[in-house]
């Protein structure tokens, strides 16, 4: 679990170059005025912070700390223990691409069934698609649920949808116990994080045994792959790929740069049936089968998307990790908030 969001005064600086960045930079502080920051630990040697004008809430549940900030670049910011999960500025480029392109593909979905997705973005963006009868979303945590629902004031009509079915359990519990199957089974997961609630929802075992079964014949899975950059894809995203791929037959890797996220973020969409569309198809069906515009997303940008640079694609193929309950990749980072 990352660091609790809190605050803390310094007049000083350890960092040498916070020292000189006040020095050389002081519009920035308004003249030496306090000025808060949120700051989250990618690596050892790397931080990625921005502004904040006040932190909106905090709360913690049985399984993970919570955490809205408002901020001067990003707008609202839903921190979960200690990382950055989406930014009210730029989240539709992260929701887009993991639920439309696998709903676009589909024939006719009729169903979607959502691991996670507390915050109801991605079930906003199903909901969308106008041939959609039943969205399932599954959280475990309630108290991430609420929270997104009192605060997250652009999913309050999400929230009272009457297609949503909205489920607190284990979203492998959940789909061992149901009978139904589903059009599409997303993955809104938070990333495979070491003692976090959810890292065996990335497993083959799962994949195979539970999630598999649970899709109908022309079923497609879909989920969020954790970051893809040319330095970061070998954290989870390959080997997230690999494991996907020694389950289904077609399977497609696509990007997209999330600003908010300072890194290029990854998907995962895999199928028994081939994905045979073209640009001006997904143009058409996003016309004819979505209410209201979509944002970022377009025939042309996701075949883009989907091709990789030499670097990721040589690793795509190369990776040799399979993802299992005593074989695991973990992405680690905290975030702390502080004043200076």
């Amino acid at each position: 679990m990352g660091e609790a969001i809190h605050f803390f005064h310094t007049n000083g600086y350890a960092n040498g170059f916070l020292k000189i960045h006040e020095e050389t930079n002081q519009t920035l502080t308004n003249n030496h005025e306090e000025c808060s920051w949120y700051e989250e630990v990618i690596d050892d040697d790397l931080k990625w912070s921005f502004a904040l004008k006040r932190v909106l809430h905090k709360g913690i549940s049985d399984y993970q700390e919570i955490a809205l900030l408002d901020t001067k670049r990003f707008g609202k910011v839903l921190v979960i223990d200690g990382k950055m999960q989406s930014a009210e500025v730029d989240e539709f480029i992260y929701h887009e691409c993991l639920i439309h392109p696998a709903l676009i593909c589909h024939p006719e979905a009729k169903t979607v069934f959502i691991m996670g997705g507390g915050e109801g973005s991605a079930a906003r963006e199903a909901l969308k698609h106008k041939s959609l009868e039943k969205v399932v979303m599954c959280d475990i945590d309630q108290e991430v649920v609420d929270f997104c629902r009192r605060y997250l004031t652009v999913n309050q009509e999400t929230f009272c949808h009457k297609k949503l079915n909205l489920v607190i359990n284990d979203a492998k519990a959940e789909l061992e116990k149901r009978d139904e199957k589903f059009d599409i089974i997303v993955g809104d997961l938070a990333d495979p994080v070491e003692g976090g609630p959810c890292y065996q929802l990335y497993t083959k075992s799962f994949y195979e045994k539970i999630l598999k079964p649970k899709l109908n014949e022309n079923g497609i899975f879909v989920t969020q792959a954790g970051p893809a950059g040319i330095f970061t894809h070998k954290e989870v995203f390959t080997s997230i790929y690999n494991t996907i791929k020694q389950v289904f037959k077609y399977v497609v890797s696509y990007t997209a740069h999330v600003p908010s996220f300072a890194d290029t973020w990854g998907w995962v969409m895999a199928s028994d049936q081939p994905f045979s569309i073209n640009a001006e198809d997904i143009d058409k069906r996003i016309e004819a089968r979505i209410n209201g515009e979509l944002l970022y997303l377009n025939g042309a940008s996701f075949l883009s998307s989907a091709t990789m640079n030499k670097t990721v694609t040589l690793s795509l193929l190369n990776e040799t990790h399979i993802y299992t309950e005593e074989s695991a990749r973990f992405i680690h980072g905290h975030g702390v908030a502080y004043r200076r």
